[in-house]
């Protein structure tokens, strides 16, 4: 039984690595990355990005687990709201990225961490009804399920803005010139990303129309 649960468990860590490298986490840091003077600042974006994302797992997600909610019984329109603040906020640092706020946004502790967070509200039922948390009997396990989980994110985000920032910096030191046209690149991902979710939330989904209907992503 122990060693079905380490079992588990290390597969969590392996999904939340994973799970780091869904497309709307890697645009959200890389409008911050893109424009940071060292990989040390990089990789803490990507740490304070997972502990935000953790944080949130752990309370909504842990909440899930601990009162038995079941996927049917969240509205839809609430988990697709949740999804739209992602959206609205990927527009947003899009926006700020193009208006030469990327220093502020670089130097910046509580934006990361921010960002993390409202991404965990918007995927937390979707990691907390994971198959593998069904097959943990106790529900303090499937909590710590939970937590390996992030740590698993933290550990693959912070390896993603390494890796983001890394071209980035050898570009900009040979090649001075392009600072300006990487902010502009990845605000302009950002915002183009931003709208697509709110096209396919809105629309596709159902948010701003009659019939709505929700798959946790």
């Amino acid at each position: 039984m122990l060693t079905a649960l380490v079992s588990v468990l290390v597969l969590g860590f392996l999904l939340g690595m994973r799970h780091a490298t869904d497309p709307d986490h890697v645009v959200a840091v890389t409008t911050i990355v893109s424009q940071q003077r060292s990989l040390a600042r990089a990789a803490r974006t990507g740490v304070l990005w997972g502990i935000g994302h953790t944080a949130t797992i752990l309370l909504v997600g842990g909440a899930i687990v601990l009162l038995k909610v079941r996927l049917s019984g969240i509205p839809p329109r609430v988990g697709l709201s949740l999804e739209l603040a992602v959206a609205v906020m990927l527009i947003v640092l899009g926006l700020l990225t193009l208006a030469g706020n990327d220093r502020r946004v670089t130097e910046s502790t509580a934006r990361p961490v921010t960002i993390g967070f409202v991404h965990g509200l918007a995927g937390s039922a979707a990691v907390a009804t994971l198959p593998q948390v069904a097959l943990i009997p106790d529900p303090a396990w499937a909590v710590g399920y939970l937590a390996v989980f992030g740590a698993g994110t933290i550990a693959g985000m912070m390896l993603i803005t390494v890796s983001i920032a890394a071209p980035s910096l050898i570009a900009l030191r040979q090649f001075g010139f392009m600072n300006r046209a990487l902010r502009i690149a990845s605000g302009v991902a950002s915002i183009g990303f931003g709208l697509f979710l709110v096209h396919r939330i809105g629309f596709v989904d159902g948010l701003f129309t009659a019939g709505a209907t929700w798959t946790p992503r």
